[in-house]
């Protein structure tokens, strides 16, 4: 073959290289430009009370506001004086009917030492009020609706058609609908209305225990501690902070408390004596992560996962309760101490899922 012929096809193979490489960069150019304009496009959110959908203009979520209290407060003198939300399991109600009314406010709550939130809750804060009843009880619950817009409640525990009872109320407007708790266990009830997102995450939730007509093994102490997560648009330190959907939507909370504050049960801890059992029932109620329980320095005795009292795991370390589900756990601990209970998903200890439980009225804290 020619030198001649050589010297063509030499030209033509990098030719051929050039527009290949040429292809693939533009290519490469495309796919991130496409990528770049889809993760700058806005959540869709439409504007309500107790939301700010204004961190949607930019797309992103507003800065992480976890930890943040008033410039010069005195932390813990400020913690020592909220009253810590009542984790003793209440009575069981009396009678063939329980009855529940749930008076939806708009209000202004304390989320954390000097951290106010603008939220939508049952009775006077968020978790509500904790209902206790009895396995074949008839529960009646009414709802009524003092807020700016309309509302539901959907309790887990029910076996109902929700189009006929889980139905918006409208401001200003009450509904009552009733239920048979057949299902012993401890339960969710939360606003069902869309966006459910927002409702749950604005405080609208709480837990309902159902005894089992069989009973547990006796309990010396029995709490309950509802997990939750809080997303803010700002730090709630001045005027109160509102929802930020975009935060929700991405689940980057800014707090994770038990029972609606963080930290709370450190600064005010539960009390068993040496050799206590001590009963925990556990609801998430999300709205979007799981609680994975634990008790630093002791085992879990019994652990009725998902609130199924017909079965139980024994001596455990650490239990998921999924975001909407519920979990009852016992244990008895006979060294006297402090001992620290935690979503072991440790970014929510940092964030205030944290309390102790003090056997034996030992002095100090952790």
């Amino acid at each position: 073959m020619s030198r001649f012929v050589w010297l063509v096809l030499t030209i033509a193979v990098a030719c051929l290289v050039l527009l290949a490489t040429f292809v693939s960069t533009n290519a490469a150019h495309r796919a991130k430009d496409a990528a770049d304009r889809s993760g700058s496009s806005a959540v869709s959110t439409g504007s309500m009370p107790g939301m700010d959908a204004s961190a949607n203009a930019t797309g992103g979520a507003t800065p992480s506001f976890a930890g943040a209290a008033p410039e010069g407060a005195d932390v813990a003198a400020l913690a020592a004086a909220h009253a810590p939300y009542p984790a003793a399991l209440p009575p069981v109600a009396e009678g063939p009917v329980a009855d529940v009314t749930l008076a939806l406010t708009d209000r202004t709550i304390e989320i954390a030492p000097g951290v106010k939130y603008s939220a939508w809750t049952w009775s006077k804060g968020a978790p509500g009020p904790v209902i206790h009843v009895r396995q074949g009880q008839k529960v009646r619950v009414t709802l009524t609706n003092n807020g700016a817009i309309a509302h539901s409640v959907d309790f887990h525990a029910a076996r109902v058609a929700p189009n006929v009872d889980f139905v918006d109320v409208q401001p200003g407007k009450s509904m009552t609908y009733t239920f048979t708790a057949n299902d012993p266990g401890v339960f969710m009830y939360h606003c069902g209305t869309k966006p459910v997102l927002a409702h749950i995450a604005n405080g609208m939730y709480g837990a309902i225990v159902v005894d089992p007509a069989k009973p547990l093994p006796p309990a010396d102490k029995q709490y309950v501690l509802v997990s939750s997560e809080w997303y803010l648009d700002s730090a709630g330190t001045g005027a109160p902070a509102h929802l930020d959907m975009v935060k929700a939507h991405q689940m980057l909370p800014d707090w994770v408390t038990w029972n609606g504050y963080a930290n709370q049960y450190v600064t005010h801890p539960l009390t068993a004596d040496p050799g206590d059992t001590v009963r925990f029932y556990v609801m998430d109620a999300g709205p979007s992560l799981d609680a994975d329980f634990h008790v630093v320095g002791t085992l879990l005795n019994r652990a009725y996962v998902n609130g199924d009292v017909t079965h139980w795991q024994s001596n455990v370390q650490t239990v998921s309760v999924p975001a909407g589900g519920g979990a009852i756990f016992d244990l008895k601990i006979d060294r006297p101490g402090l001992y620290p209970f935690v979503s072991h998903s440790f970014a929510a200890v940092d964030l205030g899922e944290v309390g102790l439980l003090n056997v034996g009225n030992v002095k100090g804290t952790m």
